[in-house]
């Protein structure tokens, strides 16, 4: 499946491009500065410390939708889950348009890798500015077959690689992220206190928190409906 650099940034509008694992569907976040534009357009070329410190951009909250909107939904996910690539194509979409765009949600995107493979994708994402987080992880979770099950002589980071330079990331950065033992354990640390806090154990998983509900936990991907109803069951 061919993927452009303008569907990867996600510029915009809903870019849809048809291909071998399906139809790929996905959105940016609130773009409209002269500044956002420019950091679309321009590869990411420093290359962060080796060792994350308090308050380092790569370990910071990734989250899209209004700071001020009445219910939060944390998004436990995997890079790898054929579930979580199922509600990101199928329901997400309707959800932006219908629920985050409208101010009624905020969206929190918890890293929380069940595999190896899953982790280094993480990593990677992290690596990007945090406006092109979510359409990368989109990106990546809308084209899994292509990049997972990569065919020799092509590797799965070969096929990340594709996608990561699309979204305007250096090869030193991307080097960088793969050679990143610190991230990697500061993100598994991440998870852990994730599924104790949350009591999270499998993937998609979600906490919706509202004015009617301080924290529901459920397990599974959704379609919009079902997800819609809980929003307005959590106060939103």
């Amino acid at each position: 499946m061919e993927v452009s650099r303008r569907i990867i940034l996600g510029v915009g509008a809903v870019a849809v491009v048809g291909g071998g694992a399906g139809a790929l569907m996905m959105r940016s976040t609130a773009q409209t500065s002269a500044q956002t534009t420019a950091q679309a357009t321009s590869p990411a070329t420093t290359v962060p410390p080796a060792t994350p410190v308090a308050g380092d951009p790569r370990l910071a909250e990734r989250s899209i939708g209004r700071a001020d909107a009445k219910v939060t939904v944390h998004e436990f996910y995997s890079m790898t889950c054929s579930h979580c690539a199922t509600f990101h194509k199928e329901s997400m979409p309707q959800i932006h348009k219908e629920l985050i765009d409208t101010g009624r949600i905020r969206m929190v995107f918890h890293d929380f890798p069940l595999d190896k493979l899953a982790l280094t994708a993480s990593v990677i994402a992290r690596y990007l500015p945090a406006e092109r987080y979510e359409p990368f992880v989109a990106a990546l979770l809308a084209s899994q077959e292509r990049w997972i099950y990569a065919k020799a002589p092509n590797t799965p980071t070969d096929e990340i690689w594709k996608f990561a330079a699309l979204a305007g990331l250096s090869r030193a950065n991307f080097d960088a992220a793969l050679a990143d033992q610190a991230t990697s354990n500061a993100l598994l640390s991440a998870q852990d206190r994730d599924g104790k806090s949350y009591q999270i154990d499998s993937t998609p998983s979600f906490v919706f928190q509202g004015p009617k509900v301080a924290s529901r936990r459920e397990s599974g991907g959704r379609s919009f409906l079902d997800f819609a109803k809980l929003v307005v069951e959590a106060g939103g």
